[in-house]
């Protein structure tokens, strides 16, 4: 029996790199935000951490709205918010400028279903790092992990519970910079 899953989509980030809103950066004819959220398991409820916009259709009725207080306290302090209003028993976690993000997440799910031991699984780039922010963990694993004030604490404290990293077998990229979003357009 799989487990139930809800995925947290991080989209309060201030956008510095980037120069503006890059979650509203057109990527086609939809927006960063948009190719994540309608990428994701049709299966899955969605919570997307930041402030409230419009998302398309087809995922409507699976989002719900969480936000950091105060905001800018950073991933991990969007992740504590994010948690008080999940109730499944994984919790994915995606960056909303990852377009693809959804793609994998059913592989990470997969390999933390597949064994009893870790807390998590986390995707690794091609040079051998783990990104804890593209991750699927065991909802209460997670909790305990999170500290109750997570403001300016870094996600790497995530990396902390045990965890088995996964290679995808195509490439996640997310959007930092124009030039990223650049090579994103077809």
């Amino acid at each position: 029996m799989s487990a139930s899953v809800t995925v947290l989509v991080l989209a309060g980030g201030s956008s510095r790199r980037f120069g503006s809103d890059k979650l509203d950066a057109r990527l086609g004819d939809r927006s960063v935000l948009d190719h994540c959220l309608s990428g994701m398991p049709s299966a899955w409820d969605l919570v997307v951490v930041g402030p409230s916009r419009p998302v398309p259709d087809a995922v409507a009725g699976r989002v719900r709205w969480a936000r950091e207080s105060p905001p800018g306290g950073g991933p991990l302090a969007g992740i504590a918010a994010g948690l008080k209003v999940v109730t499944a028993d994984v919790v994915c976690v995606a960056p909303g400028d990852a377009p693809r993000a959804g793609e994998v997440l059913p592989l990470l799910v997969a390999a933390l279903e597949s064994d009893p031991w870790p807390a998590g699984t986390v995707l690794s780039d091609g040079e051998g790092r783990p990104n804890p922010l593209l991750a699927a963990y065991r909802t209460d694993a997670l909790r305990r992990a999170v500290p109750a004030d997570a403001h300016g604490l870094p996600a790497r404290t995530l990396l902390t519970l045990p965890h088995r990293e996964v290679r995808a077998p195509f490439e996640v990229p997310d959007v930092d910079t124009p030039e990223d979003l650049d090579a994103m357009t077809p």
